[in-house]
């Protein structure tokens, strides 16, 4: 096949394109360009290196539990991560699925794991509208 896709970015629909930005700068990502219309911000493109995203403003409310994407984000720096957003204000979810922990929601980073396919860590966050990222340290 001569001509083929050289890149995938994905698009996730959003209930609030500015709050979805606000989440997103927090884990690193910079906003590029904005669409608005009618003073609301319908599109974005956020970038950080080679990972790119668009956020664009969803037609409907958005259910959390219908979620049907992940998204995994790799990062040099993990643990110093996780610390920043901490700092920065996300609440510590403590060990995702065990009795006690803080439910999954909106600005919620929970502790790292050590899954086979990622023995250096990775840990899970979710953003504003219930799409869960699993960020994990790259070598």
């Amino acid at each position: 096949m001569a001509t083929r896709p050289h890149r995938l970015v994905p698009m996730a629909h959003v209930s609030d394109v500015e709050k979805s930005i606000e989440f997103y700068e927090a884990i690193g990502l910079q906003v590029g360009d904005r669409v608005q219309i009618g003073g609301r911000t319908t599109w974005a493109s956020m970038t950080c290196g080679q990972t790119r995203l668009f956020l664009v403003a969803a037609s409907g409310p958005i259910d959390a539990e219908q979620q049907a994407v992940l998204f995994y984000l790799h990062c040099e720096r993990l643990a110093e991560l996780r610390s920043q957003l901490i700092a920065g204000g996300f609440k510590d979810g403590g060990r995702f699925g065990e009795a006690g922990a803080t439910p999954a929601g909106p600005g919620v980073v929970y502790e790292m794991t050590y899954p086979f396919y990622m023995p250096e860590g990775e840990f899970r966050v979710y953003d504003p509208d219930g799409y869960c990222l699993l960020i994990g340290q790259c070598a």
